[in-house]
C-alpha cells in the first residue's frame, strides 16, 4: 500500500520550488487577464517577472474585508466581487455563503479543494466508508472534506450537522471506518454513544478542522480508540496544510504558496518568526494572490520525519488583526510598522496597551541597535504624530520581545 497520496509530497524541495515559481507568473497572469479585481489590483505587474518569492512579496495583499467589499459593491451583478475567473453554468456546479457573507464559487476540477492529502495522511483508504459531519448547508466545508475523500476512493455517508441520536442510528448500522468534521461534534457523538451505549467502535480514524484540536482533546479521542488527525483549510484557499502520524507541525499542502509576513507591513519575516499567514493558491478558478489569512503562525525548520518534503507550519496561533481601541481612538499595527518605519535604528516594535478600559496607557517596545540617545523622544514624538495619543518609549536590546506575531498587546483588564 503506498504511503503517500502521490508523488508530489515526495519531490526534493529544489524540485518543488522551481515547479512553483515556474507556475506563479502564469497565475497571476490568469490573475489578470481572468479576473476584473485583480486586474485592477495587479495593474501595471509584469507577471513574467514574479518569478521568486521576494517579487511575490512586492504584490499586495488580499484580506477578506476586502472580498466582503468588493463583493457587496458587484451584487448582484458579480456576488463574487470580481474575483472569480469561473461564471455560473457547467464550469460552476455549486457556490457558496460563508460569514460575512462572503461568496465562493466551486470548479469542477477533481479534488477541487485539494483535501486528498490530508485525507491520506489521516489513514484513510480507498473502499473505506466516512460519515462526514460538516454542514452541508450554505457553506462548503462538508464538501470540502467530501471531494478529498472522493479522491482518495471513499465512500461517503453525508451526516450533516445535529441529530445526534440518528447520526448515531446510522454509525452502528452502517459501520464506518472513519469521521470527517469538527472535533466539538466528534466528541459529542463519543460522550452520546457512552451515554447509550451505541457501538460506534468501527470508526477508528479521523480529520477534523473548523476549530482548534488542543493535544488534550487528540489524547482524549485516542484513548477511545480513535486516530484523529487535524488539517487547515479555509472556504477561500481550501486545504492549506495538514497533520501528519509524526504529530509535528501541518504540512504545507502542494498546490499553494505560502508566506508568513508582520503583521502591519505584510513583510516577509524569519523562519521561525510568527507572523500572519499569507497564501497564494494555483487554483486557475478562484486565483487568489497573496490572500491574507488572518492567522498566525510560524514555519518550523527542517521536513517532516513521515518523508513528506514540503515546509511545515506550527499550525493556528491566533489572530492577526491586532487593532485596538484606545480612549476613544482605534490603533492598528499599520500604525505601529509606520512609526517603526521612520527609524532605521528600529529592528522591531511592540505596542503594550494596559490599565482598564476608559483609563488606558500606550507603552511603545522597541528593539534597536546601540546608540540610541534620543530615540525614545523621537519615537515617542512619532506615536502621538501617527496615532493622535502619547505614549511611553521603552527601549530593548535586540531579540528582547517575544516571538508571539503581537505588534499589538491589549492587556487591559476588562473587569
Amino acid at each position: 500500500m503506498n504511503t503517500f497520496f502521490d508523488v508530489l509530497e515526495t519531490r526534493s524541495p529544489d524540485a518543488r520550488e522551481r515547479a512553483l515559481m515556474a507556475a506563479l507568473p502564469q497565475q497571476i497572469a490568469n490573475a489578470q487577464k481572468n479576473t476584473t479585481a485583480f486586474g485592477k489590483l495587479l495593474v501595471g505587474v509584469d507577471a513574467s517577472t514574479i518569478t521568486s518569492r521576494q517579487a511575490l512579496a512586492k504584490l499586495p495583499v488580499t484580506r477578506k474585508s476586502d472580498l466582503h467589499d468588493l463583493q457587496k459593491v458587484g451584487q448582484p451583478n458579480d456576488v463574487f466581487g470580481g474575483f472569480s475567473a469561473l461564471l455560473r453554468g457547467p464550469k460552476m456546479p455549486r457556490l457558496f455563503s460563508s460569514p460575512g457573507p462572503v461568496y465562493e464559487p466551486e470548479g469542477t476540477a477533481r479534488d477541487y479543494w485539494r483535501a486528498g492529502r490530508a485525507m491520506y495522511a489521516a489513514g484513510f483508504r480507498p473502499g473505506d466508508l466516512a460519515h462526514n459531519s460538516f454542514s452541508y448547508h450554505m457553506t462548503p466545508g462538508a464538501f470540502i472534506m467530501e471531494s478529498g475523500l472522493h479522491a482518495v476512493g471513499c465512500t461517503v455517508f453525508p451526516a450533516g450537522i445535529g441529530q445526534t441520536e440518528q447520526q448515531l442510528e446510522a454509525i452502528t448500522a452502517l459501520r464506518p471506518d472513519g469521521y470527517a468534521g469538527t472535533p466539538s461534534f466528534l466528541r459529542i457523538l463519543v460522550e452520546k454513544a457512552q451515554e447509550t451505549g451505541a457501538d460506534i467502535s468501527s470508526m477508528k480514524k479521523g480529520l477534523v478542522g473548523g476549530e482548534a484540536f488542543p493535544p488534550s482533546l487528540r489524547d482524549w479521542f485516542t484513548a477511545r480508540g480513535m486516530t484523529v488527525y487535524q488539517c487547515y483549510a479555509t472556504a477561500d484557499l481550501g486545504l492549506i496544510a495538514y497533520e501528519t502520524e509524526s504529530r509535528q507541525g501541518l504540512v504545507i499542502d502542494e498546490g499553494v504558496i505560502v508566506e508568513i509576513v508582520r503583521p502591519g507591513t505584510d513583510d516577509p519575516v524569519a523562519e521561525g518568526e510568527v507572523g500572519e499567514l499569507v497564501v497564494t493558491t494555483l487554483n486557475p478558478d478562484y486565483p487568489l494572490i497573496r490572500f491574507g489569512t488572518g492567522d498566525l503562525s510560524a514555519v518550523l525548520p527542517g521536513h517532516c520525519p513521515t518523508g513528506r518534503t514540503n515546509s511545515r507550519i506550527k499550525g493556528w496561533m491566533g489572530r492577526a488583526d491586532q487593532t485596538v481601541k484606545i480612549r476613544g481612538m482605534f490603533v492598528h499595527p499599520g500604525q505601529v510598522a509606520a512609526i517603526a518605519r521612520r527609524f532605521p535604528e528600529v529592528i522591531k516594535a511592540r505596542l503594550v496597551v494596559s490599565g482598564e478600559m476608559a483609563n488606558d496607557s500606550m507603552h511603545f517596545q522597541v528593539e534597536a541597535a546601540s546608540g540610541h540617545d534620543g530615540l525614545d523622544q523621537k519615537i515617542s514624538d512619532a506615536i502621538r504624530d501617527v496615532t493622535k495619543l502619547r505614549g511611553t518609549v521603552e527601549m530593548l536590546a535586540p531579540g528582547s520581545l517575544p516571538n508571539d506575531g503581537k505588534v499589538i498587546e491589549d492587556a487591559r483588564s476588562y473587569k
